[in-house]
């Protein structure tokens, strides 16, 4: 299937704002270009900053990569899965013998490439991943939490300036050490003082009204208090228009999606109100725009905000297949949620739904031939 959408299209914007990165970003830059091909590792805690350090290093090296650079949400898909989606984006055969070698042969031709493979959660699928495209000139930059892969670079991610003390969000400076100076929290803590909805003084006093200081185990690198809480104090002030638009992106298995998709999963007909309902998701930060007028949410603010909300996953289902049935040209935009519903279809056993998702990617191979 020939990619007929220029390389960069499905990767974020260039990062308006990185606060107290800039050493980082040329150590990173340096190492990169130094050992490329490179497999580098960002790792770190929930909210740390790493798809922010990863599509700004992207952007900072780009010209060194004739051959494009490429953005893949990974997270635990298994070693078919993720080849499938490069075989998808970069138009290389999808049988099964012919998968590898069809990617490797893309590789290999049209110059260096690099490619950010966001979010990573399975080290096995990964290793076998990053083992069977090895020895091609692609450079591989990884996002993780925690990382277990022998023969790829580890950079630890901390949050900004935390080993001297200082605060990157000068406005709720007060408020650093309270957040355990977690960029996440700190920029939305920034966003609500900054739209004058509390000032410092009075998030500080809820946040330790509501136990920002207790010790207790968490669920996972995603269950963050400092983040939860914010959202928490949000949640009250939202309108249900809003808190179903924000469920909706923490339900949601794939990557960003568009205004219309958002409204419709989130039952929302007028257009005035999903507008008014993204302006307020945006003034508080609680949503992110990867690509102009698509959006999705942090993994950690995606856990605080799944305790308080339920979509059917079957709804998400049927929404991005009937897109894609009916509309092929989407694909580029839309290869995460296809990907997310093969994994739905397979993760609930469902033949009827297999089937369907494989009718649609002959279809969408049919109409790339024409």
């Amino acid at each position: 299937m020939a990619a007929s959408v220029p390389s960069r299209t499905l990767f974020p914007a260039p990062p308006r704002h990185i606060k107290g990165r800039g050493a980082e970003l040329k150590t990173l830059a340096r190492t990169v270009l130094a050992t490329a091909p490179a497999r580098l590792a960002l790792v770190g805690a929930g909210g740390s900053g790493k798809s922010l350090l990863a599509a700004a290093l992207a952007h900072r090296i780009a010209k060194r990569f004739p051959g494009g650079i490429h953005w893949f949400r990974v997270g635990a898909w298994d070693f078919r899965t993720l080849t499938e989606m490069l075989a998808l984006r970069f138009g290389t055969p999808r049988d099964r013998h012919a998968l590898v070698p069809g990617i490797r042969r893309y590789l290999a031709a049209g110059g260096d490439r690099l490619l950010v493979l966001d979010n990573h959660e399975d080290d096995h699928a990964m290793a076998r991943f990053l083992d069977a495209l090895s020895g091609t000139p692609a450079s591989f930059v990884i996002t993780a939490r925690r990382c277990l892969l022998a023969g790829v670079l580890v950079y630890p991610v901390t949050a900004p300036l935390i080993t001297s003390g200082k605060s990157a969000f000068p406005r709720v400076s007060t408020l650093t050490r309270v957040l355990r100076w977690n960029p996440l929290a700190l920029d939305i803590a920034d966003a609500i003082v900054a739209s004058r909805a509390a000032s410092v003084d009075e998030l500080a006093i809820f946040l330790d009204a509501h136990g920002i200081a207790s010790v207790r185990v968490i669920d996972h690198e995603d269950d963050l208090p400092e983040v939860a809480l914010l959202v928490a104090w949000a949640w009250k002030r939202l309108t249900p228009a809003a808190r179903r638009m924000l469920g909706v992106l923490s339900h949601v298995e794939g990557d960003s999606v568009d205004v219309t998709s958002l409204a419709q999963l989130a039952g929302i007909r007028a257009p005035g109100d999903a507008a008014a309902a993204i302006r307020s998701l945006e003034r508080w930060h609680l949503v992110q725009e990867p690509m102009r007028a698509r959006y999705a949410v942090h993994a950690v603010v995606r856990h605080a905000v799944r305790k308080r909300t339920k979509v059917p996953p079957g709804r998400v289902f049927d929404h991005y297949v009937a897109l894609l049935e009916a509309h092929p040209d989407r694909l580029m935009m839309e290869q995460t949620h296809l990907f997310a519903a093969m994994d739905h279809a397979h993760r609930i056993g469902n033949l009827d739904a297999m089937l369907r998702i494989e009718r649609l990617l002959q279809q969408l191979e049919e109409e790339a031939t024409r």
